[in-house]
């Protein structure tokens, strides 16, 4: 029995068979070769087209090829989604799109979310909302209904990514208070939708779709596109999730005091606590896991970090020469720590939430012309990162969240030896490394969805850490990520 887990990523979409009984990946596709781009028609602008999503979807599982792997399709018994959080799908009757989609580093309804905070009252927003409508899709949906009136009126349903591909796979429209939650439109005391932001903003509840369980039947696979993917008509959609809440889940993060990171376009902290928790500037934000109930509460607390290992492409498409990424950190390993005085502020992906909000933008400082060579850029991009990273997790140390353990996929940037080294010793927090991603989470959440397991303890049976990696310089590097610090604090103003 095989479970199929598509991850809808900014960059790539995909997709992953997993072996339901070994929780083994039988195949996996990544698509398309190249990265995909966002458009941005103004500063801080960032959209990508819902449609170009699911052709990507459909040619990921195309070339799974999964009739090699199956008795044609009829192994899959269920479809589990993850997807780039806080995305605004908006589409009419038909289930036409009606406009690009309004990704989650788009700033353009950061004044909007101010506006509305203000006017909602922050004691609503802490207690109930948890959050500040900020730049959320609350926020880019007000956005829409006041600056493209035409499109506003069309609208039927809103949606996040990940329901819309789940519509294309199904022709069912559905939600889940974990979903409704990351685009602020949630009221945790009420535990339903939130009466004081439909109303502020003049949303009609009828633009939010049937609200179901995480883990349950979201619609059944269309005879048309089982015939077109060589599947098995009517297989379900039993999972739908963020890509940080699902990113936990297939670490196996579900229980209070645990906590992930991911080191991908952007960068995330993400940590379970079963307290209703707010932080008072907003700064790192609370969502209804995977696993969130009324009667067991589960909050996923999450630190974003927009300008992670975007910076870390953009440096290696400016500087690279058709390096890979596993040379450059070869050649970072031959610079000692510190860059020789290189320092590298990464935030040139829009308002960074755990700086207020803050347009920073990236910057490399120091540079010496007589000394200082790629490789010495290389190494303060993923220092920078690092850094960046140490800055949130004292946000949350604030906010008395003290994780002495955290678990990561082996992907992206934690693929670097350099990059863990500087995070474990900027942190002064180890970190394990598991070999899993976010299609393999979201096909072991379809297989929970389904019933096939009967417990999240059975679906992670086999779960063990690749290794574990551990500070060891942490007083260097402390000393690095003050002089750092002290950098950024000029540029917001303090």
């Amino acid at each position: 029995m095989l479970l199929l887990g598509i991850d809808i990523g900014t960059s790539f979409i995909k997709v992953s068979l997993v072996d339901a009984a070994t929780q083994q990946v039988v195949a996996s596709e990544q698509y398309p070769e190249i990265e995909n781009q966002i458009t941005s028609l103004q500063s801080g602008w960032a959209e990508q087209s819902p449609e170009m999503w699911w052709e990507q979807t459909f040619q990921a599982i195309k070339n799974l090829n999964i009739a090699s792997h199956t008795d044609t399709g009829n192994d899959i018994a269920a479809i589990g989604i993850s997807y780039q959080m806080h995305g605004l799908v908006v589409v009419d009757k038909e289930q036409n799109v009606l406009r690009d989609s309004i990704i989650w580093c788009d700033s353009r309804a950061v004044e909007t979310g101010e506006k509305a905070f203000d006017a909602i009252g922050e004691d609503i927003c802490s207690s109930r909302l948890l959050n500040s409508p900020g730049n959320f899709t609350a926020s880019k949906l007000s956005w829409v209904k006041n600056n493209e009136p035409e499109i506003y009126k069309q609208i039927d349903k809103i949606m996040l990514p990940g329901d819309f591909i789940a519509m294309k796979l199904t022709g069912e429209i559905t939600t889940s208070a974990s979903a409704l939650s990351e685009g602020i439109f949630y009221d945790f005391k009420k535990n339903g939708i939130s009466s004081d932001v439909m109303n502020y903003f003049g949303f009609g509840n009828s633009l939010i779709p049937e609200v179901k369980l995480v883990f349950s039947s979201h619609g059944n696979l269309l005879k048309s596109i089982a015939q077109e993917l060589s599947l098995k008509e009517g297989i379900p959609v039993t999972y739908k999730a963020g890509d940080q809440p699902n990113n936990a889940l297939s670490l196996n993060v579900l229980k209070p005091g645990e906590v992930a990171a991911t080191a991908g376009t952007s960068g995330v902290i993400y940590a379970v606590t079963d307290q209703l928790f707010s932080d008072n500037y907003s700064r790192v934000n609370a969502f209804a896991h995977v696993n969130h109930t009324e009667k067991d509460k589960r909050l996923g607390v999450l630190l974003c970090i927009n300008g992670t290992g975007i910076m870390n492409s953009w440096i290696k498409k400016m500087c690279g020469d058709g390096l890979s990424y596993k040379e450059m950190d070869t050649m970072c390993g031959n610079i000692l720590p510190g860059s020789d005085g290189l320092f590298v502020l990464p935030f040139g992906n829009g308002a960074e939430r755990m700086l207020q909000n803050k347009m920073v933008g990236a910057h490399i400082n120091n540079i010496d012309l007589n000394k200082h060579t790629k490789a010495h850029i290389f190494r303060a991009v993923q220092e920078g990162i690092a850094f960046a990273f140490r800055y949130g997790l004292d946000i949350m140390r604030e906010n008395n969240l003290y994780p002495t353990i955290i678990r990561a996929g082996k992907a992206n940037l934690f693929l670097s030896d350099v990059f863990i080294q500087s995070f474990v010793n900027a942190t002064g927090v180890a970190v394990e490394l598991y070999e899993n991603d976010g299609s393999v989470g979201a096909a072991m959440g379809a297989g929970i969805g389904a019933g096939i397991y009967q417990s999240n303890s059975e679906a992670f049976a086999n779960f063990k850490p690749l290794g574990k990696f551990e500070p060891t310089n942490t007083e260097l590097y402390n000393s690095l990520y003050l002089e750092w610090k002290k950098l950024l604090e000029s540029h917001l103003g303090k």
